[in-house]
């Protein structure tokens, strides 16, 4: 009897692996075959960072691995040289992956489930006549940007490299309050990558919508009611998380220091600020001492994850720096993210609003101080602070910097104006009972799942 066989695929990336690599695992619980396709490079990262199987569920997935055109020494964190890399390269070596799987096995590839910004592994679905979905690690809001690029392209708004015009608020829909130009996805790489070479990745992400079948967003309506209400096409299943599954989380590029959890231990309830920028944000070295100055100034406990490649100097710390603060901050590489939010010590977020951590955040019904770095993580923040009104975000002063003081007294309002922990507590309820069995993302979710092993009679 033919079995549905789903090949999953996202972009190198850690905060779209993350994601992606947990949906996998919710698609092989339910008895679907998959392949989990990721470059070289990413695919010895993540495996060797594998320190436990999920029993069953492992046996139903299956992790490979296709090059990305680069050479081993070659810079991965040129993330436009990345990008066309796997444009030029990856399109080849996936159709030979899957001509070699449908040939070695008795049970073909029935279906593609592509990062959206891998959005040419829709069209390959398309072509060889098997379902493709396209899957959205980013906001629904962050998505709907997209779709609407090219309309306001069509209407001169934008030129042909998704530049605004001019200054004017662009409006997505009707129901949902206009959006800054300057905080569009590609509008904001953080002095990375230009605009216009940013909105390569907007094109691909549009050519996935336009051949995917199914559109679905790791979110749920009770975080983005207007935007799934203006766009139906995007089907919210989120959040998805280890967390909810009780299981532990894979797809990790680092290694986890675990020690910080004996160290939450010790401390009071609701007490700690915990403070992580995700995989890609670089500081210079005035910003990096400045959010240090904050934490020592907020006299209060912080776990700070630094990776080793945060900035771009050594040692950025201030003078004499972890001698005072001692024992009441802990500094890691690295965290398991998901237990430290989970932990009840913890009293507030203070992250780059990567869309990972803020659904991470949301479960744990905690607070959000807002510093974004580049990306779809301007938009999120608008979010947070706007739409949940669970964070806060930082002034810059004139020179561009946030200063320690202007941390230090977000950190005391954050902890002070109850209004935020409340409304944390609120949307987490809310948030947790739509992936429970009944809720809107779970009857997405299992409706998705249903399509996918539904096998063409022909």
């Amino acid at each position: 009897m033919a079995k549905s066989h789903v090949l999953v695929i996202p972009y190198p990336l850690q905060g779209h692996v993350l994601p992606l690599m947990e949906f996998a695992h919710y698609l092989a619980k339910e008895g679907v075959k998959v392949t989990f396709v990721n470059t070289e490079a990413i695919h010895k990262v993540v495996t060797s960072n594998l320190v436990e199987k999920d029993g069953d569920e492992d046996d139903q997935m299956h992790m490979v691995s296709i090059p990305d055109g680069l050479e081993p020494l070659d810079d991965r964190k040129n993330y436009m040289k990345v990008f066309d890399s796997i444009l030029e390269t990856m399109p080849t070596n996936l159709e030979e992956l899957v001509e070699k799987i449908n040939k070695e096995s008795n049970n073909p590839v029935t279906c593609i489930v592509a990062d959206i910004f891998m959005g040419w592994a829709l069209t390959f679905a398309r072509k060889i006549g098997i379902k493709g979905a396209a899957y959205c690690p980013p906001a629904a809001t962050t998505i709907a940007t997209m779709i609407c690029a090219q309309q306001w392209i069509d209407e001169g708004i934008m030129n042909s490299d998704g530049i605004p015009l001019n200054n004017d608020m662009l409006q997505l829909s009707e129901t949902m309050p206009p959006v800054d130009p300057t905080k569009l996805e590609w509008m904001c790489a953080g002095g990375v990558t230009p605009p216009e070479e940013s909105f390569k990745y907007v094109k691909v992400a549009i050519e996935g919508t336009k051949a995917a079948d199914r559109i679905i967003s790791d979110s749920s309506i009770e975080l983005e009611p207007a935007t799934f209400n203006a766009f139906p096409q995007l089907l919210p299943i989120g959040p998805l998380l280890a967390s909810i599954r009780h299981a532990k989380q894979t797809g990790q590029f680092w290694e986890e220091d675990t020690s910080c959890l004996s160290w939450l231990d010790q401390q009071q309830a609701n007490s700690v600020i915990y403070v992580a920028f995700g995989s890609s944000t670089i500081f210079d070295k005035r910003q990096f001492e400045e959010v240090a100055i904050g934490l020592e100034l907020s006299n209060r406990p912080f776990l700070w994850v630094v990776r080793t490649d945060m900035t771009k100097e050594n040692d950025c710390f201030p003078d004499g720096y972890e001698e005072r603060i001692g024992s009441r901050g802990k500094i890691v590489s690295w965290a398991p993210q998901q237990k430290v939010l989970a932990h009840p010590s913890v009293g507030c977020f203070m992250s780059h609003c990567g869309w990972n951590s803020s659904l991470e955040g949301v479960t744990n019904g905690l607070p959000f101080l807002c510093l974004p770095y580049f990306t779809d993580q301007f938009l999120d923040e608008i979010i947070i602070c706007d739409v949940w009104k669970t964070g806060l975000g930082f002034k810059k002063d004139e020179q561009g910097i946030i200063t320690g003081e202007e941390i230090k007294s977000k950190i005391e309002q954050i902890f002070t104006e109850k209004s935020f922990k409340d409304k944390a507590l609120e949307l987490k309820e809310k948030v947790l009972n739509s992936v429970q069995s009944g809720g809107s993302s779970y009857q997405n979710l299992s409706n998705f799942i249903h399509w996918i092993q539904e096998i063409d009679a022909n």
